[in-house]
């Protein structure tokens, strides 16, 4: 059974009685490299995968399109697409290991030879960082990849290695 990742949502008709044009929400998860010519968009109808090959494919901004599919070419055919989501086969390499940096409050964490607990996350797109309880004083750490040198979900333990001072540092 193929792999199927979510991609859009069929919201609403669009077009003619004849046309069976429906407005599409895209989500982050479209494609950018989409080709409508060489890829079907499938629906989940009863528990099957249904391939949707698009007779037209218009891009309305980053999170929207309007499309018409073959052999849904009139608009009550089209309605029955009408809340479902479109999926497009996904990637078998893809990671199944995505996570948010909030996920990581309440594990322990290890840094440099000391022992905490992330109690924070500080989102921001200019400096992320995490709040680290240490000995009773919170540390504001930087939120980045470069200092976590180890992530274990399962045993919710978080290991860092961090710029030297970072964690003598007053404030």
């Amino acid at each position: 059974m193929e792999k199927l990742q979510a991609v859009a949502k069929v919201t609403k008709l669009f077009g003619s009685e004849r046309d069976g044009g429906v407005v599409l929400v895209l989500y982050d998860t479209f494609p950018e490299e989409f080709d409508p010519a060489t890829e079907p968009l499938f629906v989940r109808i009863d528990a099957l995968s249904v391939p949707l090959w698009c007779e037209r494919f218009e891009r309305r901004g980053v999170t929207g399109a309007l499309a018409a599919f073959a052999d849904l070419d009139t608009a009550q055919r089209a309605s029955e697409l009408v809340g479902h989501e479109l999926y497009v086969e996904g990637d078998e390499e893809a990671p199944d290991d995505e996570f948010y940096m909030e996920d990581l409050i309440g594990f322990s964490v290890e840094a440099d030879g000391r022992h905490g607990t992330v109690t924070e996350f500080y989102d921001s797109e200019a400096n992320p960082l995490f709040g680290i309880m240490i000995d009773g004083r919170e540390y504001l750490v930087p939120a980045v990849e470069e200092f976590v040198t180890r992530i274990d979900f399962d045993g919710r333990r978080m290991t860092m290695s961090l710029p030297e001072g970072l964690l003598t540092l007053d404030g």
